[in-house]
């Protein structure tokens, strides 16, 4: 069993950046990790994945620019740092985990196995 972690959400004017922890347990390797959101009233949705080997990074295009995944797998943890923000970026951000591997762009929800219980959030205007 894995058990992810989410850290840094929160409030932050437009403009402003938010870096995003997730810190994973219970397992060592995990194939791929990746972000996801869900708004209000809306499905979630693919923000950013990045493989074990993190010689790819993938990103829906709405935060392509802005935001950038990385990992460490040394310590077994994943980060999306945010900058340029916009309201349009509120919501629950989800750290996800794929115990094997998927085909990429790793960016649907059923590529992973685990799931963190989301961190806010909240740009204002």
């Amino acid at each position: 069993q894995v058990q992810l972690v989410e850290s840094g959400g929160g409030l932050v004017q437009a403009g402003g950046s938010l870096r995003l922890s997730c810190a994973a347990s219970g397992r060592t390797f995990l194939y791929a990790m990746g972000w996801f959101r869900q708004a209000p009233g809306k499905e979630r949705e693919f923000v950013a994945a990045i493989p074990w080997s993190a010689d790819s990074t993938y990103y829906t295009d709405s935060v392509k620019g802005r935001f950038t995944i990385s990992r460490d797998n040394a310590k077994n943890t994943v980060s999306l740092q945010m900058n340029s923000l916009k309201p349009e970026d509120t919501a629950a951000y989800y750290c996800a985990a794929a115990s094997v591997s998927r085909s990429h762009p790793l960016s649907a929800h059923y590529d992973y196995d685990y799931w963190g219980q989301g961190t806010q959030v909240t740009v204002s205007s």
